[in-house]
């Protein structure tokens, strides 16, 4: 069951998958149709998952599902997986890799591999103060306080 991301609950579940390339505006308004369809159907052993999905910056699919009213298993866990996997093959996009680092530069949003974050960090590119994607995060209070923070304040803070 869709519902609009901004209404579930602070402890609902969040999935996040960075593009390694900014989306455009066709492509957006094609992935958000295809989410409407696919969270509609979205369901656990036959019973409807309340879900809700924002696109971030042209860049991040936030998926969150409330786990109070019905618990996302494996089987509904993979539908998904495999729908991000589509959205890959459709739109030519790394959705899934998790070594990569996604951060701001001014306005703009930067996507490296780790390899080469960590040679900014040691070339001083990067700093404490850079505001890197914690996409660890796991449900959407986490997301409202931890997703957009300082690399001093997330995981990213070990290579600085």
């Amino acid at each position: 069951m869709l519902v609009d991301f901004d209404t579930l609950p602070e402890e609902s579940r969040v999935w996040i998958y960075q593009a390694n390339r900014s989306f455009s505006e066709t492509e957006i308004s094609e992935i958000e149709e295809k989410l409407n369809v696919f969270i509609q159907a979205w369901t656990a052993h036959g019973q409807d998952l309340q879900a809700g999905f924002k696109i971030v910056y042209k860049r991040f699919i936030v998926i969150a599902l409330n786990q109070s009213l019905n618990i996302a298993t494996g089987c509904s866990i993979d539908a998904s997986v495999h729908f991000i996997q589509d959205l890959e093959k459709t739109y030519n996009v790394d959705l899934m890799d998790k070594m990569n680092v996604s951060y701001k530069q001014g306005e703009f949003i930067a996507h490296k591999s780790l390899i080469e974050f960590k040679k900014m960090a040691k070339q001083k590119a990067v700093s404490k103060k850079t505001i890197v994607f914690n996409n660890l995060v796991t449900n959407i209070a986490e997301f409202k306080e931890n997703w957009e923070v300082p690399a001093s304040e997330s995981w990213h803070n070990r290579f600085l």
